[in-house]
Formats: structure tokens, sequence, C-alpha cells
């Protein structure tokens, strides 16, 4: 009895949304670090997948955290049901397997596995947040700031674009502004912006 009463309680206390955002981080920064770290992904030329992999640590922590369907993922996230569908029904066994060899292409249900991976990682640490002060420090949080802000631009991007998309954020304590004024143009992926910025900001 006391079982149920126990559980009855956990599903009636729902985690706040902005715990839900600090978990989404932290899952985002697992999945990452499964991936080889920040500092190898800025390597490489093509992270236009990156996107999809923040999308994705957002939906499984929805899908594990509040319960939500797939329609009020999708809606909540701007996508598509079958491409949350994709993400939660992916595979984190496979791609263990794909992740031992070099990143190149990451799809929804690549970025859903390595997403779901990640969740259990975290949740194994008795889902502590990381806030996002921890995250500067991890050196993170900048880059699933700029990746969300990216999201559906369409490459390659100039100056004005970019201050317009970025405008307000600070990077590392620097205005996002004061970053770009520095950057060359035009900027051809995700993957260039968030490689001149680490440069930038080193």
């Amino acid at each position: 009895m006391s079982d149920e009463k126990e559980k009855m309680e956990v599903i009636s206390s729902p985690i706040s949304t902005a715990d839900v955002d600090h978990l989404a981080e932290r899952v985002f920064q697992e999945c990452i670090n499964i991936l080889g770290g920040l500092r190898r992904l800025t390597y490489y030329r093509n992270l236009t997948w990156l996107p999809s992999l923040a999308e994705a640590a957002y939906a499984v922590v929805l899908k594990g955290e509040l319960f939500k369907t797939n329609r009020e993922i999708a809606k909540e996230l701007g996508i598509s049901e079958q491409t949350v569908k994709n993400i939660l029904q992916a595979d984190e066994k496979e791609v263990e397997r794909f992740i031992m060899g070099e990143v190149e292409k990451v799809d929804e249900h690549k970025a859903g596995g390595i997403a779901k991976l990640a969740y259990k990682r975290v949740k194994k640490e008795k889902g502590i947040f990381i806030k996002e002060e921890e995250l500067d420090v991890l050196g993170i949080a900048w880059a699933l700031i700029v990746l969300v802000r990216l999201k559906g631009a369409d490459f390659p991007l100039d100056r004005e674009e970019l201050k317009t998309r970025l405008k307000g954020t600070t990077i590392k304590g620097v205005p996002a502004e004061e970053i770009i004024e520095k950057m060359k143009f035009p900027v051809k992926s995700p993957a260039e912006v968030l490689r001149q910025i680490r440069e930038l900001t080193k």
C-alpha cells in the first residue's frame, strides 16, 4: 500500500519546466560526451545534425519525465509526430556500436538512440540537474544555446543573419555580437559557427 501511495505522489508531482530544461541540457551534454566531447565534434566538417540531437534530448526528457504524448512533444518542439516517433523508437544499443567508429551523419533514429542512452546514464546519476553556470564551466551551455538559435537556418549565413539569431545571448561572458564581429563570413555550417566561436573565446 505504501508503494502505491508513493507512486501516486510521484505521478502527481511532475518536475517543473525549469527542471525539464536543465535535465534536457544535461542529457544533451552527455550526448556530446558519448560522441567524444565538444572539442572533438567541432573539428568535423559537417555537424548539421547537432540541432537534431538537441531536439532528441528534449523529446526523450519530455516523454520520460512528463509522460507527454508524441503529438504533444511534436507540438512543443515544432517537429513532426513521425520524427518524435523515430526518436523514441530508436535503439540505443545499435547506436553504441555505430559511435565506435567516426561519426559523419546522424539522422533522427541515431540522434534518438544517443539521447536515450544519455538519458539513462544521467538517470543513473540519480537525476542530479546541472545548472547553466555549471554547464558553462564544462564548456557546453553556449554550444546548446547557439544550436537552438540556429535551428531552421539556411546556410551559408551572413554576419547580419547570425547577429539576429544570436541577439541578446552571451557566450563565455562575452556578448555574442562582439564575437560575431570578429568572425569570418559567410559561415557554411553549424560546425563552422561553433568552431569559430570556440577559437575566438579561448
